[in-house]
């Protein structure tokens, strides 16, 4: 008799097929959402890191044209064809949350760490929305500068209760609060990356020649602490927390690696990625590495030390 052996990933990846229900609905494990350009709408990514693939498309009855979704997957800023603001609600499903202080003039959108807060970006403003996801409430508003006529905003970071909001410039990156500013927190390379902790308001900065900040408590005594940076890490292109505040992850375009380095030890490792990497989304548990496109999807695990793809659609 004849035996055959197959793979634990590929019968994860089947099962987690088989898991998924009909268009609009999602059942079993879900690592998170992702958008897909081509059919202008969210692919929730089914199954766990390693084993996974791409759902049918989430129908929220809207032809969008982009969508930032939340760092715990529960909700996305989606931004129609017809140059409309929504804020969308995912879970088994998703559905729209009425937000009257979401502006309609929008183009941009920027998450805190844990999504509880978001900075909406149009012509030189930030606008914070706080209480997200089901109760979204006005916070404050920013003139961050630059040019009027930018489309995307420049590199900012809102803390995770909307009161205080980090703006790159040209020359520096600026602290704004909701009881005043700005003030320059330090002077910097041309719109260095900024990135807040979740759950805190300890920041850290990342200008293009690899120097590495991190501010303990920016609200108050916004001390100083340089972080070494790995030797195979020179071209900085992106910058984000681990949920727990505990490691910083950067990674670099040009080496096509990401660096998970641990703060309090000062201790990192380096994890390559053969791919067109486009920045450090967090998505629950993991890290999104580029946007969808034809290729695979790449993710980062938790503790940065294993690069997972999950397979294109096939047509």
């Amino acid at each position: 008799m004849n035996s055959r052996t197959i793979p634990v990933a590929v019968l994860l990846v089947q099962s987690a097929a088989a898991l998924f229900g009909q268009t609009g609905q999602v059942g079993g494990p879900v690592i998170g959402f992702v958008f897909d350009s081509s059919v202008r709408a969210l692919r929730p990514i089914l199954g766990i890191p390693g084993a996974s693939i791409l759902g049918d498309p989430l129908n929220a009855g809207l032809d969008l044209s982009s969508a930032v979704v939340a760092p715990r997957q529960d909700s996305a800023i989606a931004f129609a064809t017809d140059g409309s603001l929504h804020l969308l609600r995912l879970g088994s499903g998703v559905s729209e949350v009425l937000c009257g202080a979401c502006p309609a003039t929008a183009n941009a959108a920027v998450y805190s760490p844990s999504g509880t807060a978001v900075a909406l970006y149009s012509a030189g403003r930030a606008q914070i929305v706080t209480g997200l996801p089901d109760a979204p409430a006005a916070g404050a508003s920013f003139d961050i500068g630059g040019s009027r006529s930018r489309a995307q905003a420049p590199p900012i970071a809102v803390s995770d209760d909307g009161a205080w909001l980090l703006a790159s410039t040209p020359v520096a990156v600026n602290l704004f609060g909701s009881n005043g500013g700005p003030r320059q927190l330090l002077a910097a390379g041309p719109f260095a990356l900024v990135a807040f902790a979740a759950g805190s308001h300890d920041a850290a900065i990342a200008d293009s020649t690899g120097a590495i900040t991190l501010f303990h408590d920016v609200a108050g005594a916004s001390t100083a602490q340089p972080v070494t940076t790995p030797d195979a890490i020179r071209h900085l292109g992106a910058l984000a927390f681990s949920t727990d505040g505990s490691r910083l992850f950067v990674a670099s375009r040009a080496e096509e690696s990401i660096a998970s380095i641990d703060i309090a030890a000062g201790t990192s490792t380096v994890a390559a990625c053969y791919c067109a990497l486009s920045g450090l989304v967090p998505m629950g548990k993991v890290l999104r590495l580029n946007e969808l496109g034809n290729g695979p999807l790449w993710l980062l695990d938790s503790d940065g030390t294993r690069v997972v793809f999950v397979p294109a659609v096939t047509q």
